[in-house]
């Protein structure tokens, strides 16, 4: 049986504080997101929500009693905005190297892929054009095929 060897990181001496504070922020954002996108989470803002509603009478439905809600609402929301940026631009770059390694393990694909989010609006609009152009070449011929058995039965 191999071990594997654990790959050499630098102590956190050697990382600079913005390095350690991003590694931070990660952790936390995927922890973050973990939590609070579950039903649980959801359940508990729900009820945080109708505890608020009920709690409206009894301070006369105040001014005071409607900035706790819309100060709070608004602090989650901004804080939220940047876990999710962060959660959404995390997945979208792990895609994007799974995609890579898969164009880049098979054998007659186009590699010229694998640097998209290099090329230029114009490079991105061409290649998608070529992509419609095989789509809909490729609807065609379906098309024709699955014509061409439907007459196949109707003449047997």
């Amino acid at each position: 049986m191999t071990t594997r060897k654990k790959k050499a990181r630098p102590n956190d001496e050697e990382r600079g504080f913005v390095c350690r504070v991003d590694d931070a922020f990660h952790t936390f954002a995927k922890r973050a997101s973990g939590t609070l996108g579950t039903p649980w989470s959801f359940v508990i803002a729900l009820c945080i929500i109708l505890i608020w509603g009920v709690t409206g009478p009894i301070f006369h439905f105040s001014d005071t009693w409607q900035l706790i809600i819309n100060t709070g609402t608004t602090i989650v929301t901004f804080l939220m905005v940047f876990l999710l940026q962060n959660t959404q631009n995390r997945d979208a770059k792990n895609t994007a190297i799974k995609l890579d390694e898969i164009i880049r393990a098979m054998s007659g694909a186009r590699n010229d892929l694998l640097d998209l989010d290099r090329l230029s609006e114009q490079e991105l609009t061409r290649l998608n054009d070529e992509f419609q152009k095989l789509s809909d070449e490729a609807s065609d011929a379906r098309d024709a095929k699955i014509k061409a058995k439907s007459s196949v039965r109707k003449k047997s």
